[in-house]
């Protein structure tokens, strides 16, 4: 398989949103491979969008989305947990898609120790982790794959942090509010696969 190519993620952000669900990101980390089906996203675009990171112009921090397309977006969210997202549309075009929750598809012995060490020092969750809660939430999902801050800017058609088609049909695409945020909640820029166990959150 290959990485989807640039010109995917040259699209509108909704268009990208929709299509990313049923795609599998894979990071290879020093030799060690992990991967997940997408069953969880959010959109995010423009500076008209107040929950955008580009909502107060470019940053040094969101110097990413206004870059190229097809490229990792990564942050720290309240300083704690990594969040990955897939930078979209025209270059200067301040947008991304948020990948909150995965399917494991490989190397999830792998996920269920980094999410236990991770867990260290703080109410440690219960183990060993279900498959479906191993990547359920943005924050899980980086955990568990071993992305981080090294990943921002990193091409998604290179070898290393990509998404690729691998002809995998998900089920029913609900739409709804983004989740976790306190500004933009009306805008239904939040796509998952209905009813699926690993979504972050659950929803009609």
């Amino acid at each position: 398989m290959k990485p989807l190519p640039r010109s995917f993620y040259e699209r509108p952000t909704l268009d990208v949103a929709r299509d990313l669900l049923g795609a599998v990101l894979v990071h290879d980390r020093r030799g060690v491979r992990t991967s997940g089906v997408i069953v969880e996203v959010e959109a995010y675009i423009g500076e008209s969008d107040p929950a955008c990171h580009a909502a107060r112009g470019p940053t040094t921090r969101n110097a990413p989305l206004y870059g190229p397309p097809g490229y990792a977006y990564v942050y720290l969210n309240y300083g704690i947990h990594a969040l990955v997202n897939a930078v979209t549309e025209a270059d200067g075009v301040p947008a991304a898609v948020l990948i909150r929750a995965l399917e494991p598809l490989e190397g999830i012995e792998v996920m269920r120790r980094r999410r236990a060490r991770a867990a260290k020092g703080r109410r440690a969750p219960r183990l060993p982790l279900a498959v479906e809660d191993l990547c359920r939430g943005p924050g899980n999902l980086t955990m568990a794959m071993g992305i981080g801050l090294a990943e921002n800017r990193r091409d998604l058609a290179g070898e290393r942090l990509y998404v690729e088609d691998r002809g995998i049909r998900v089920g029913a695409i609900a739409w709804g509010p983004r989740v976790g945020i306190s500004v933009g909640t009306e805008r239904p820029w939040r796509a998952l696969v209905r009813n699926h166990p690993a979504v972050s959150r659950a929803t009609a």
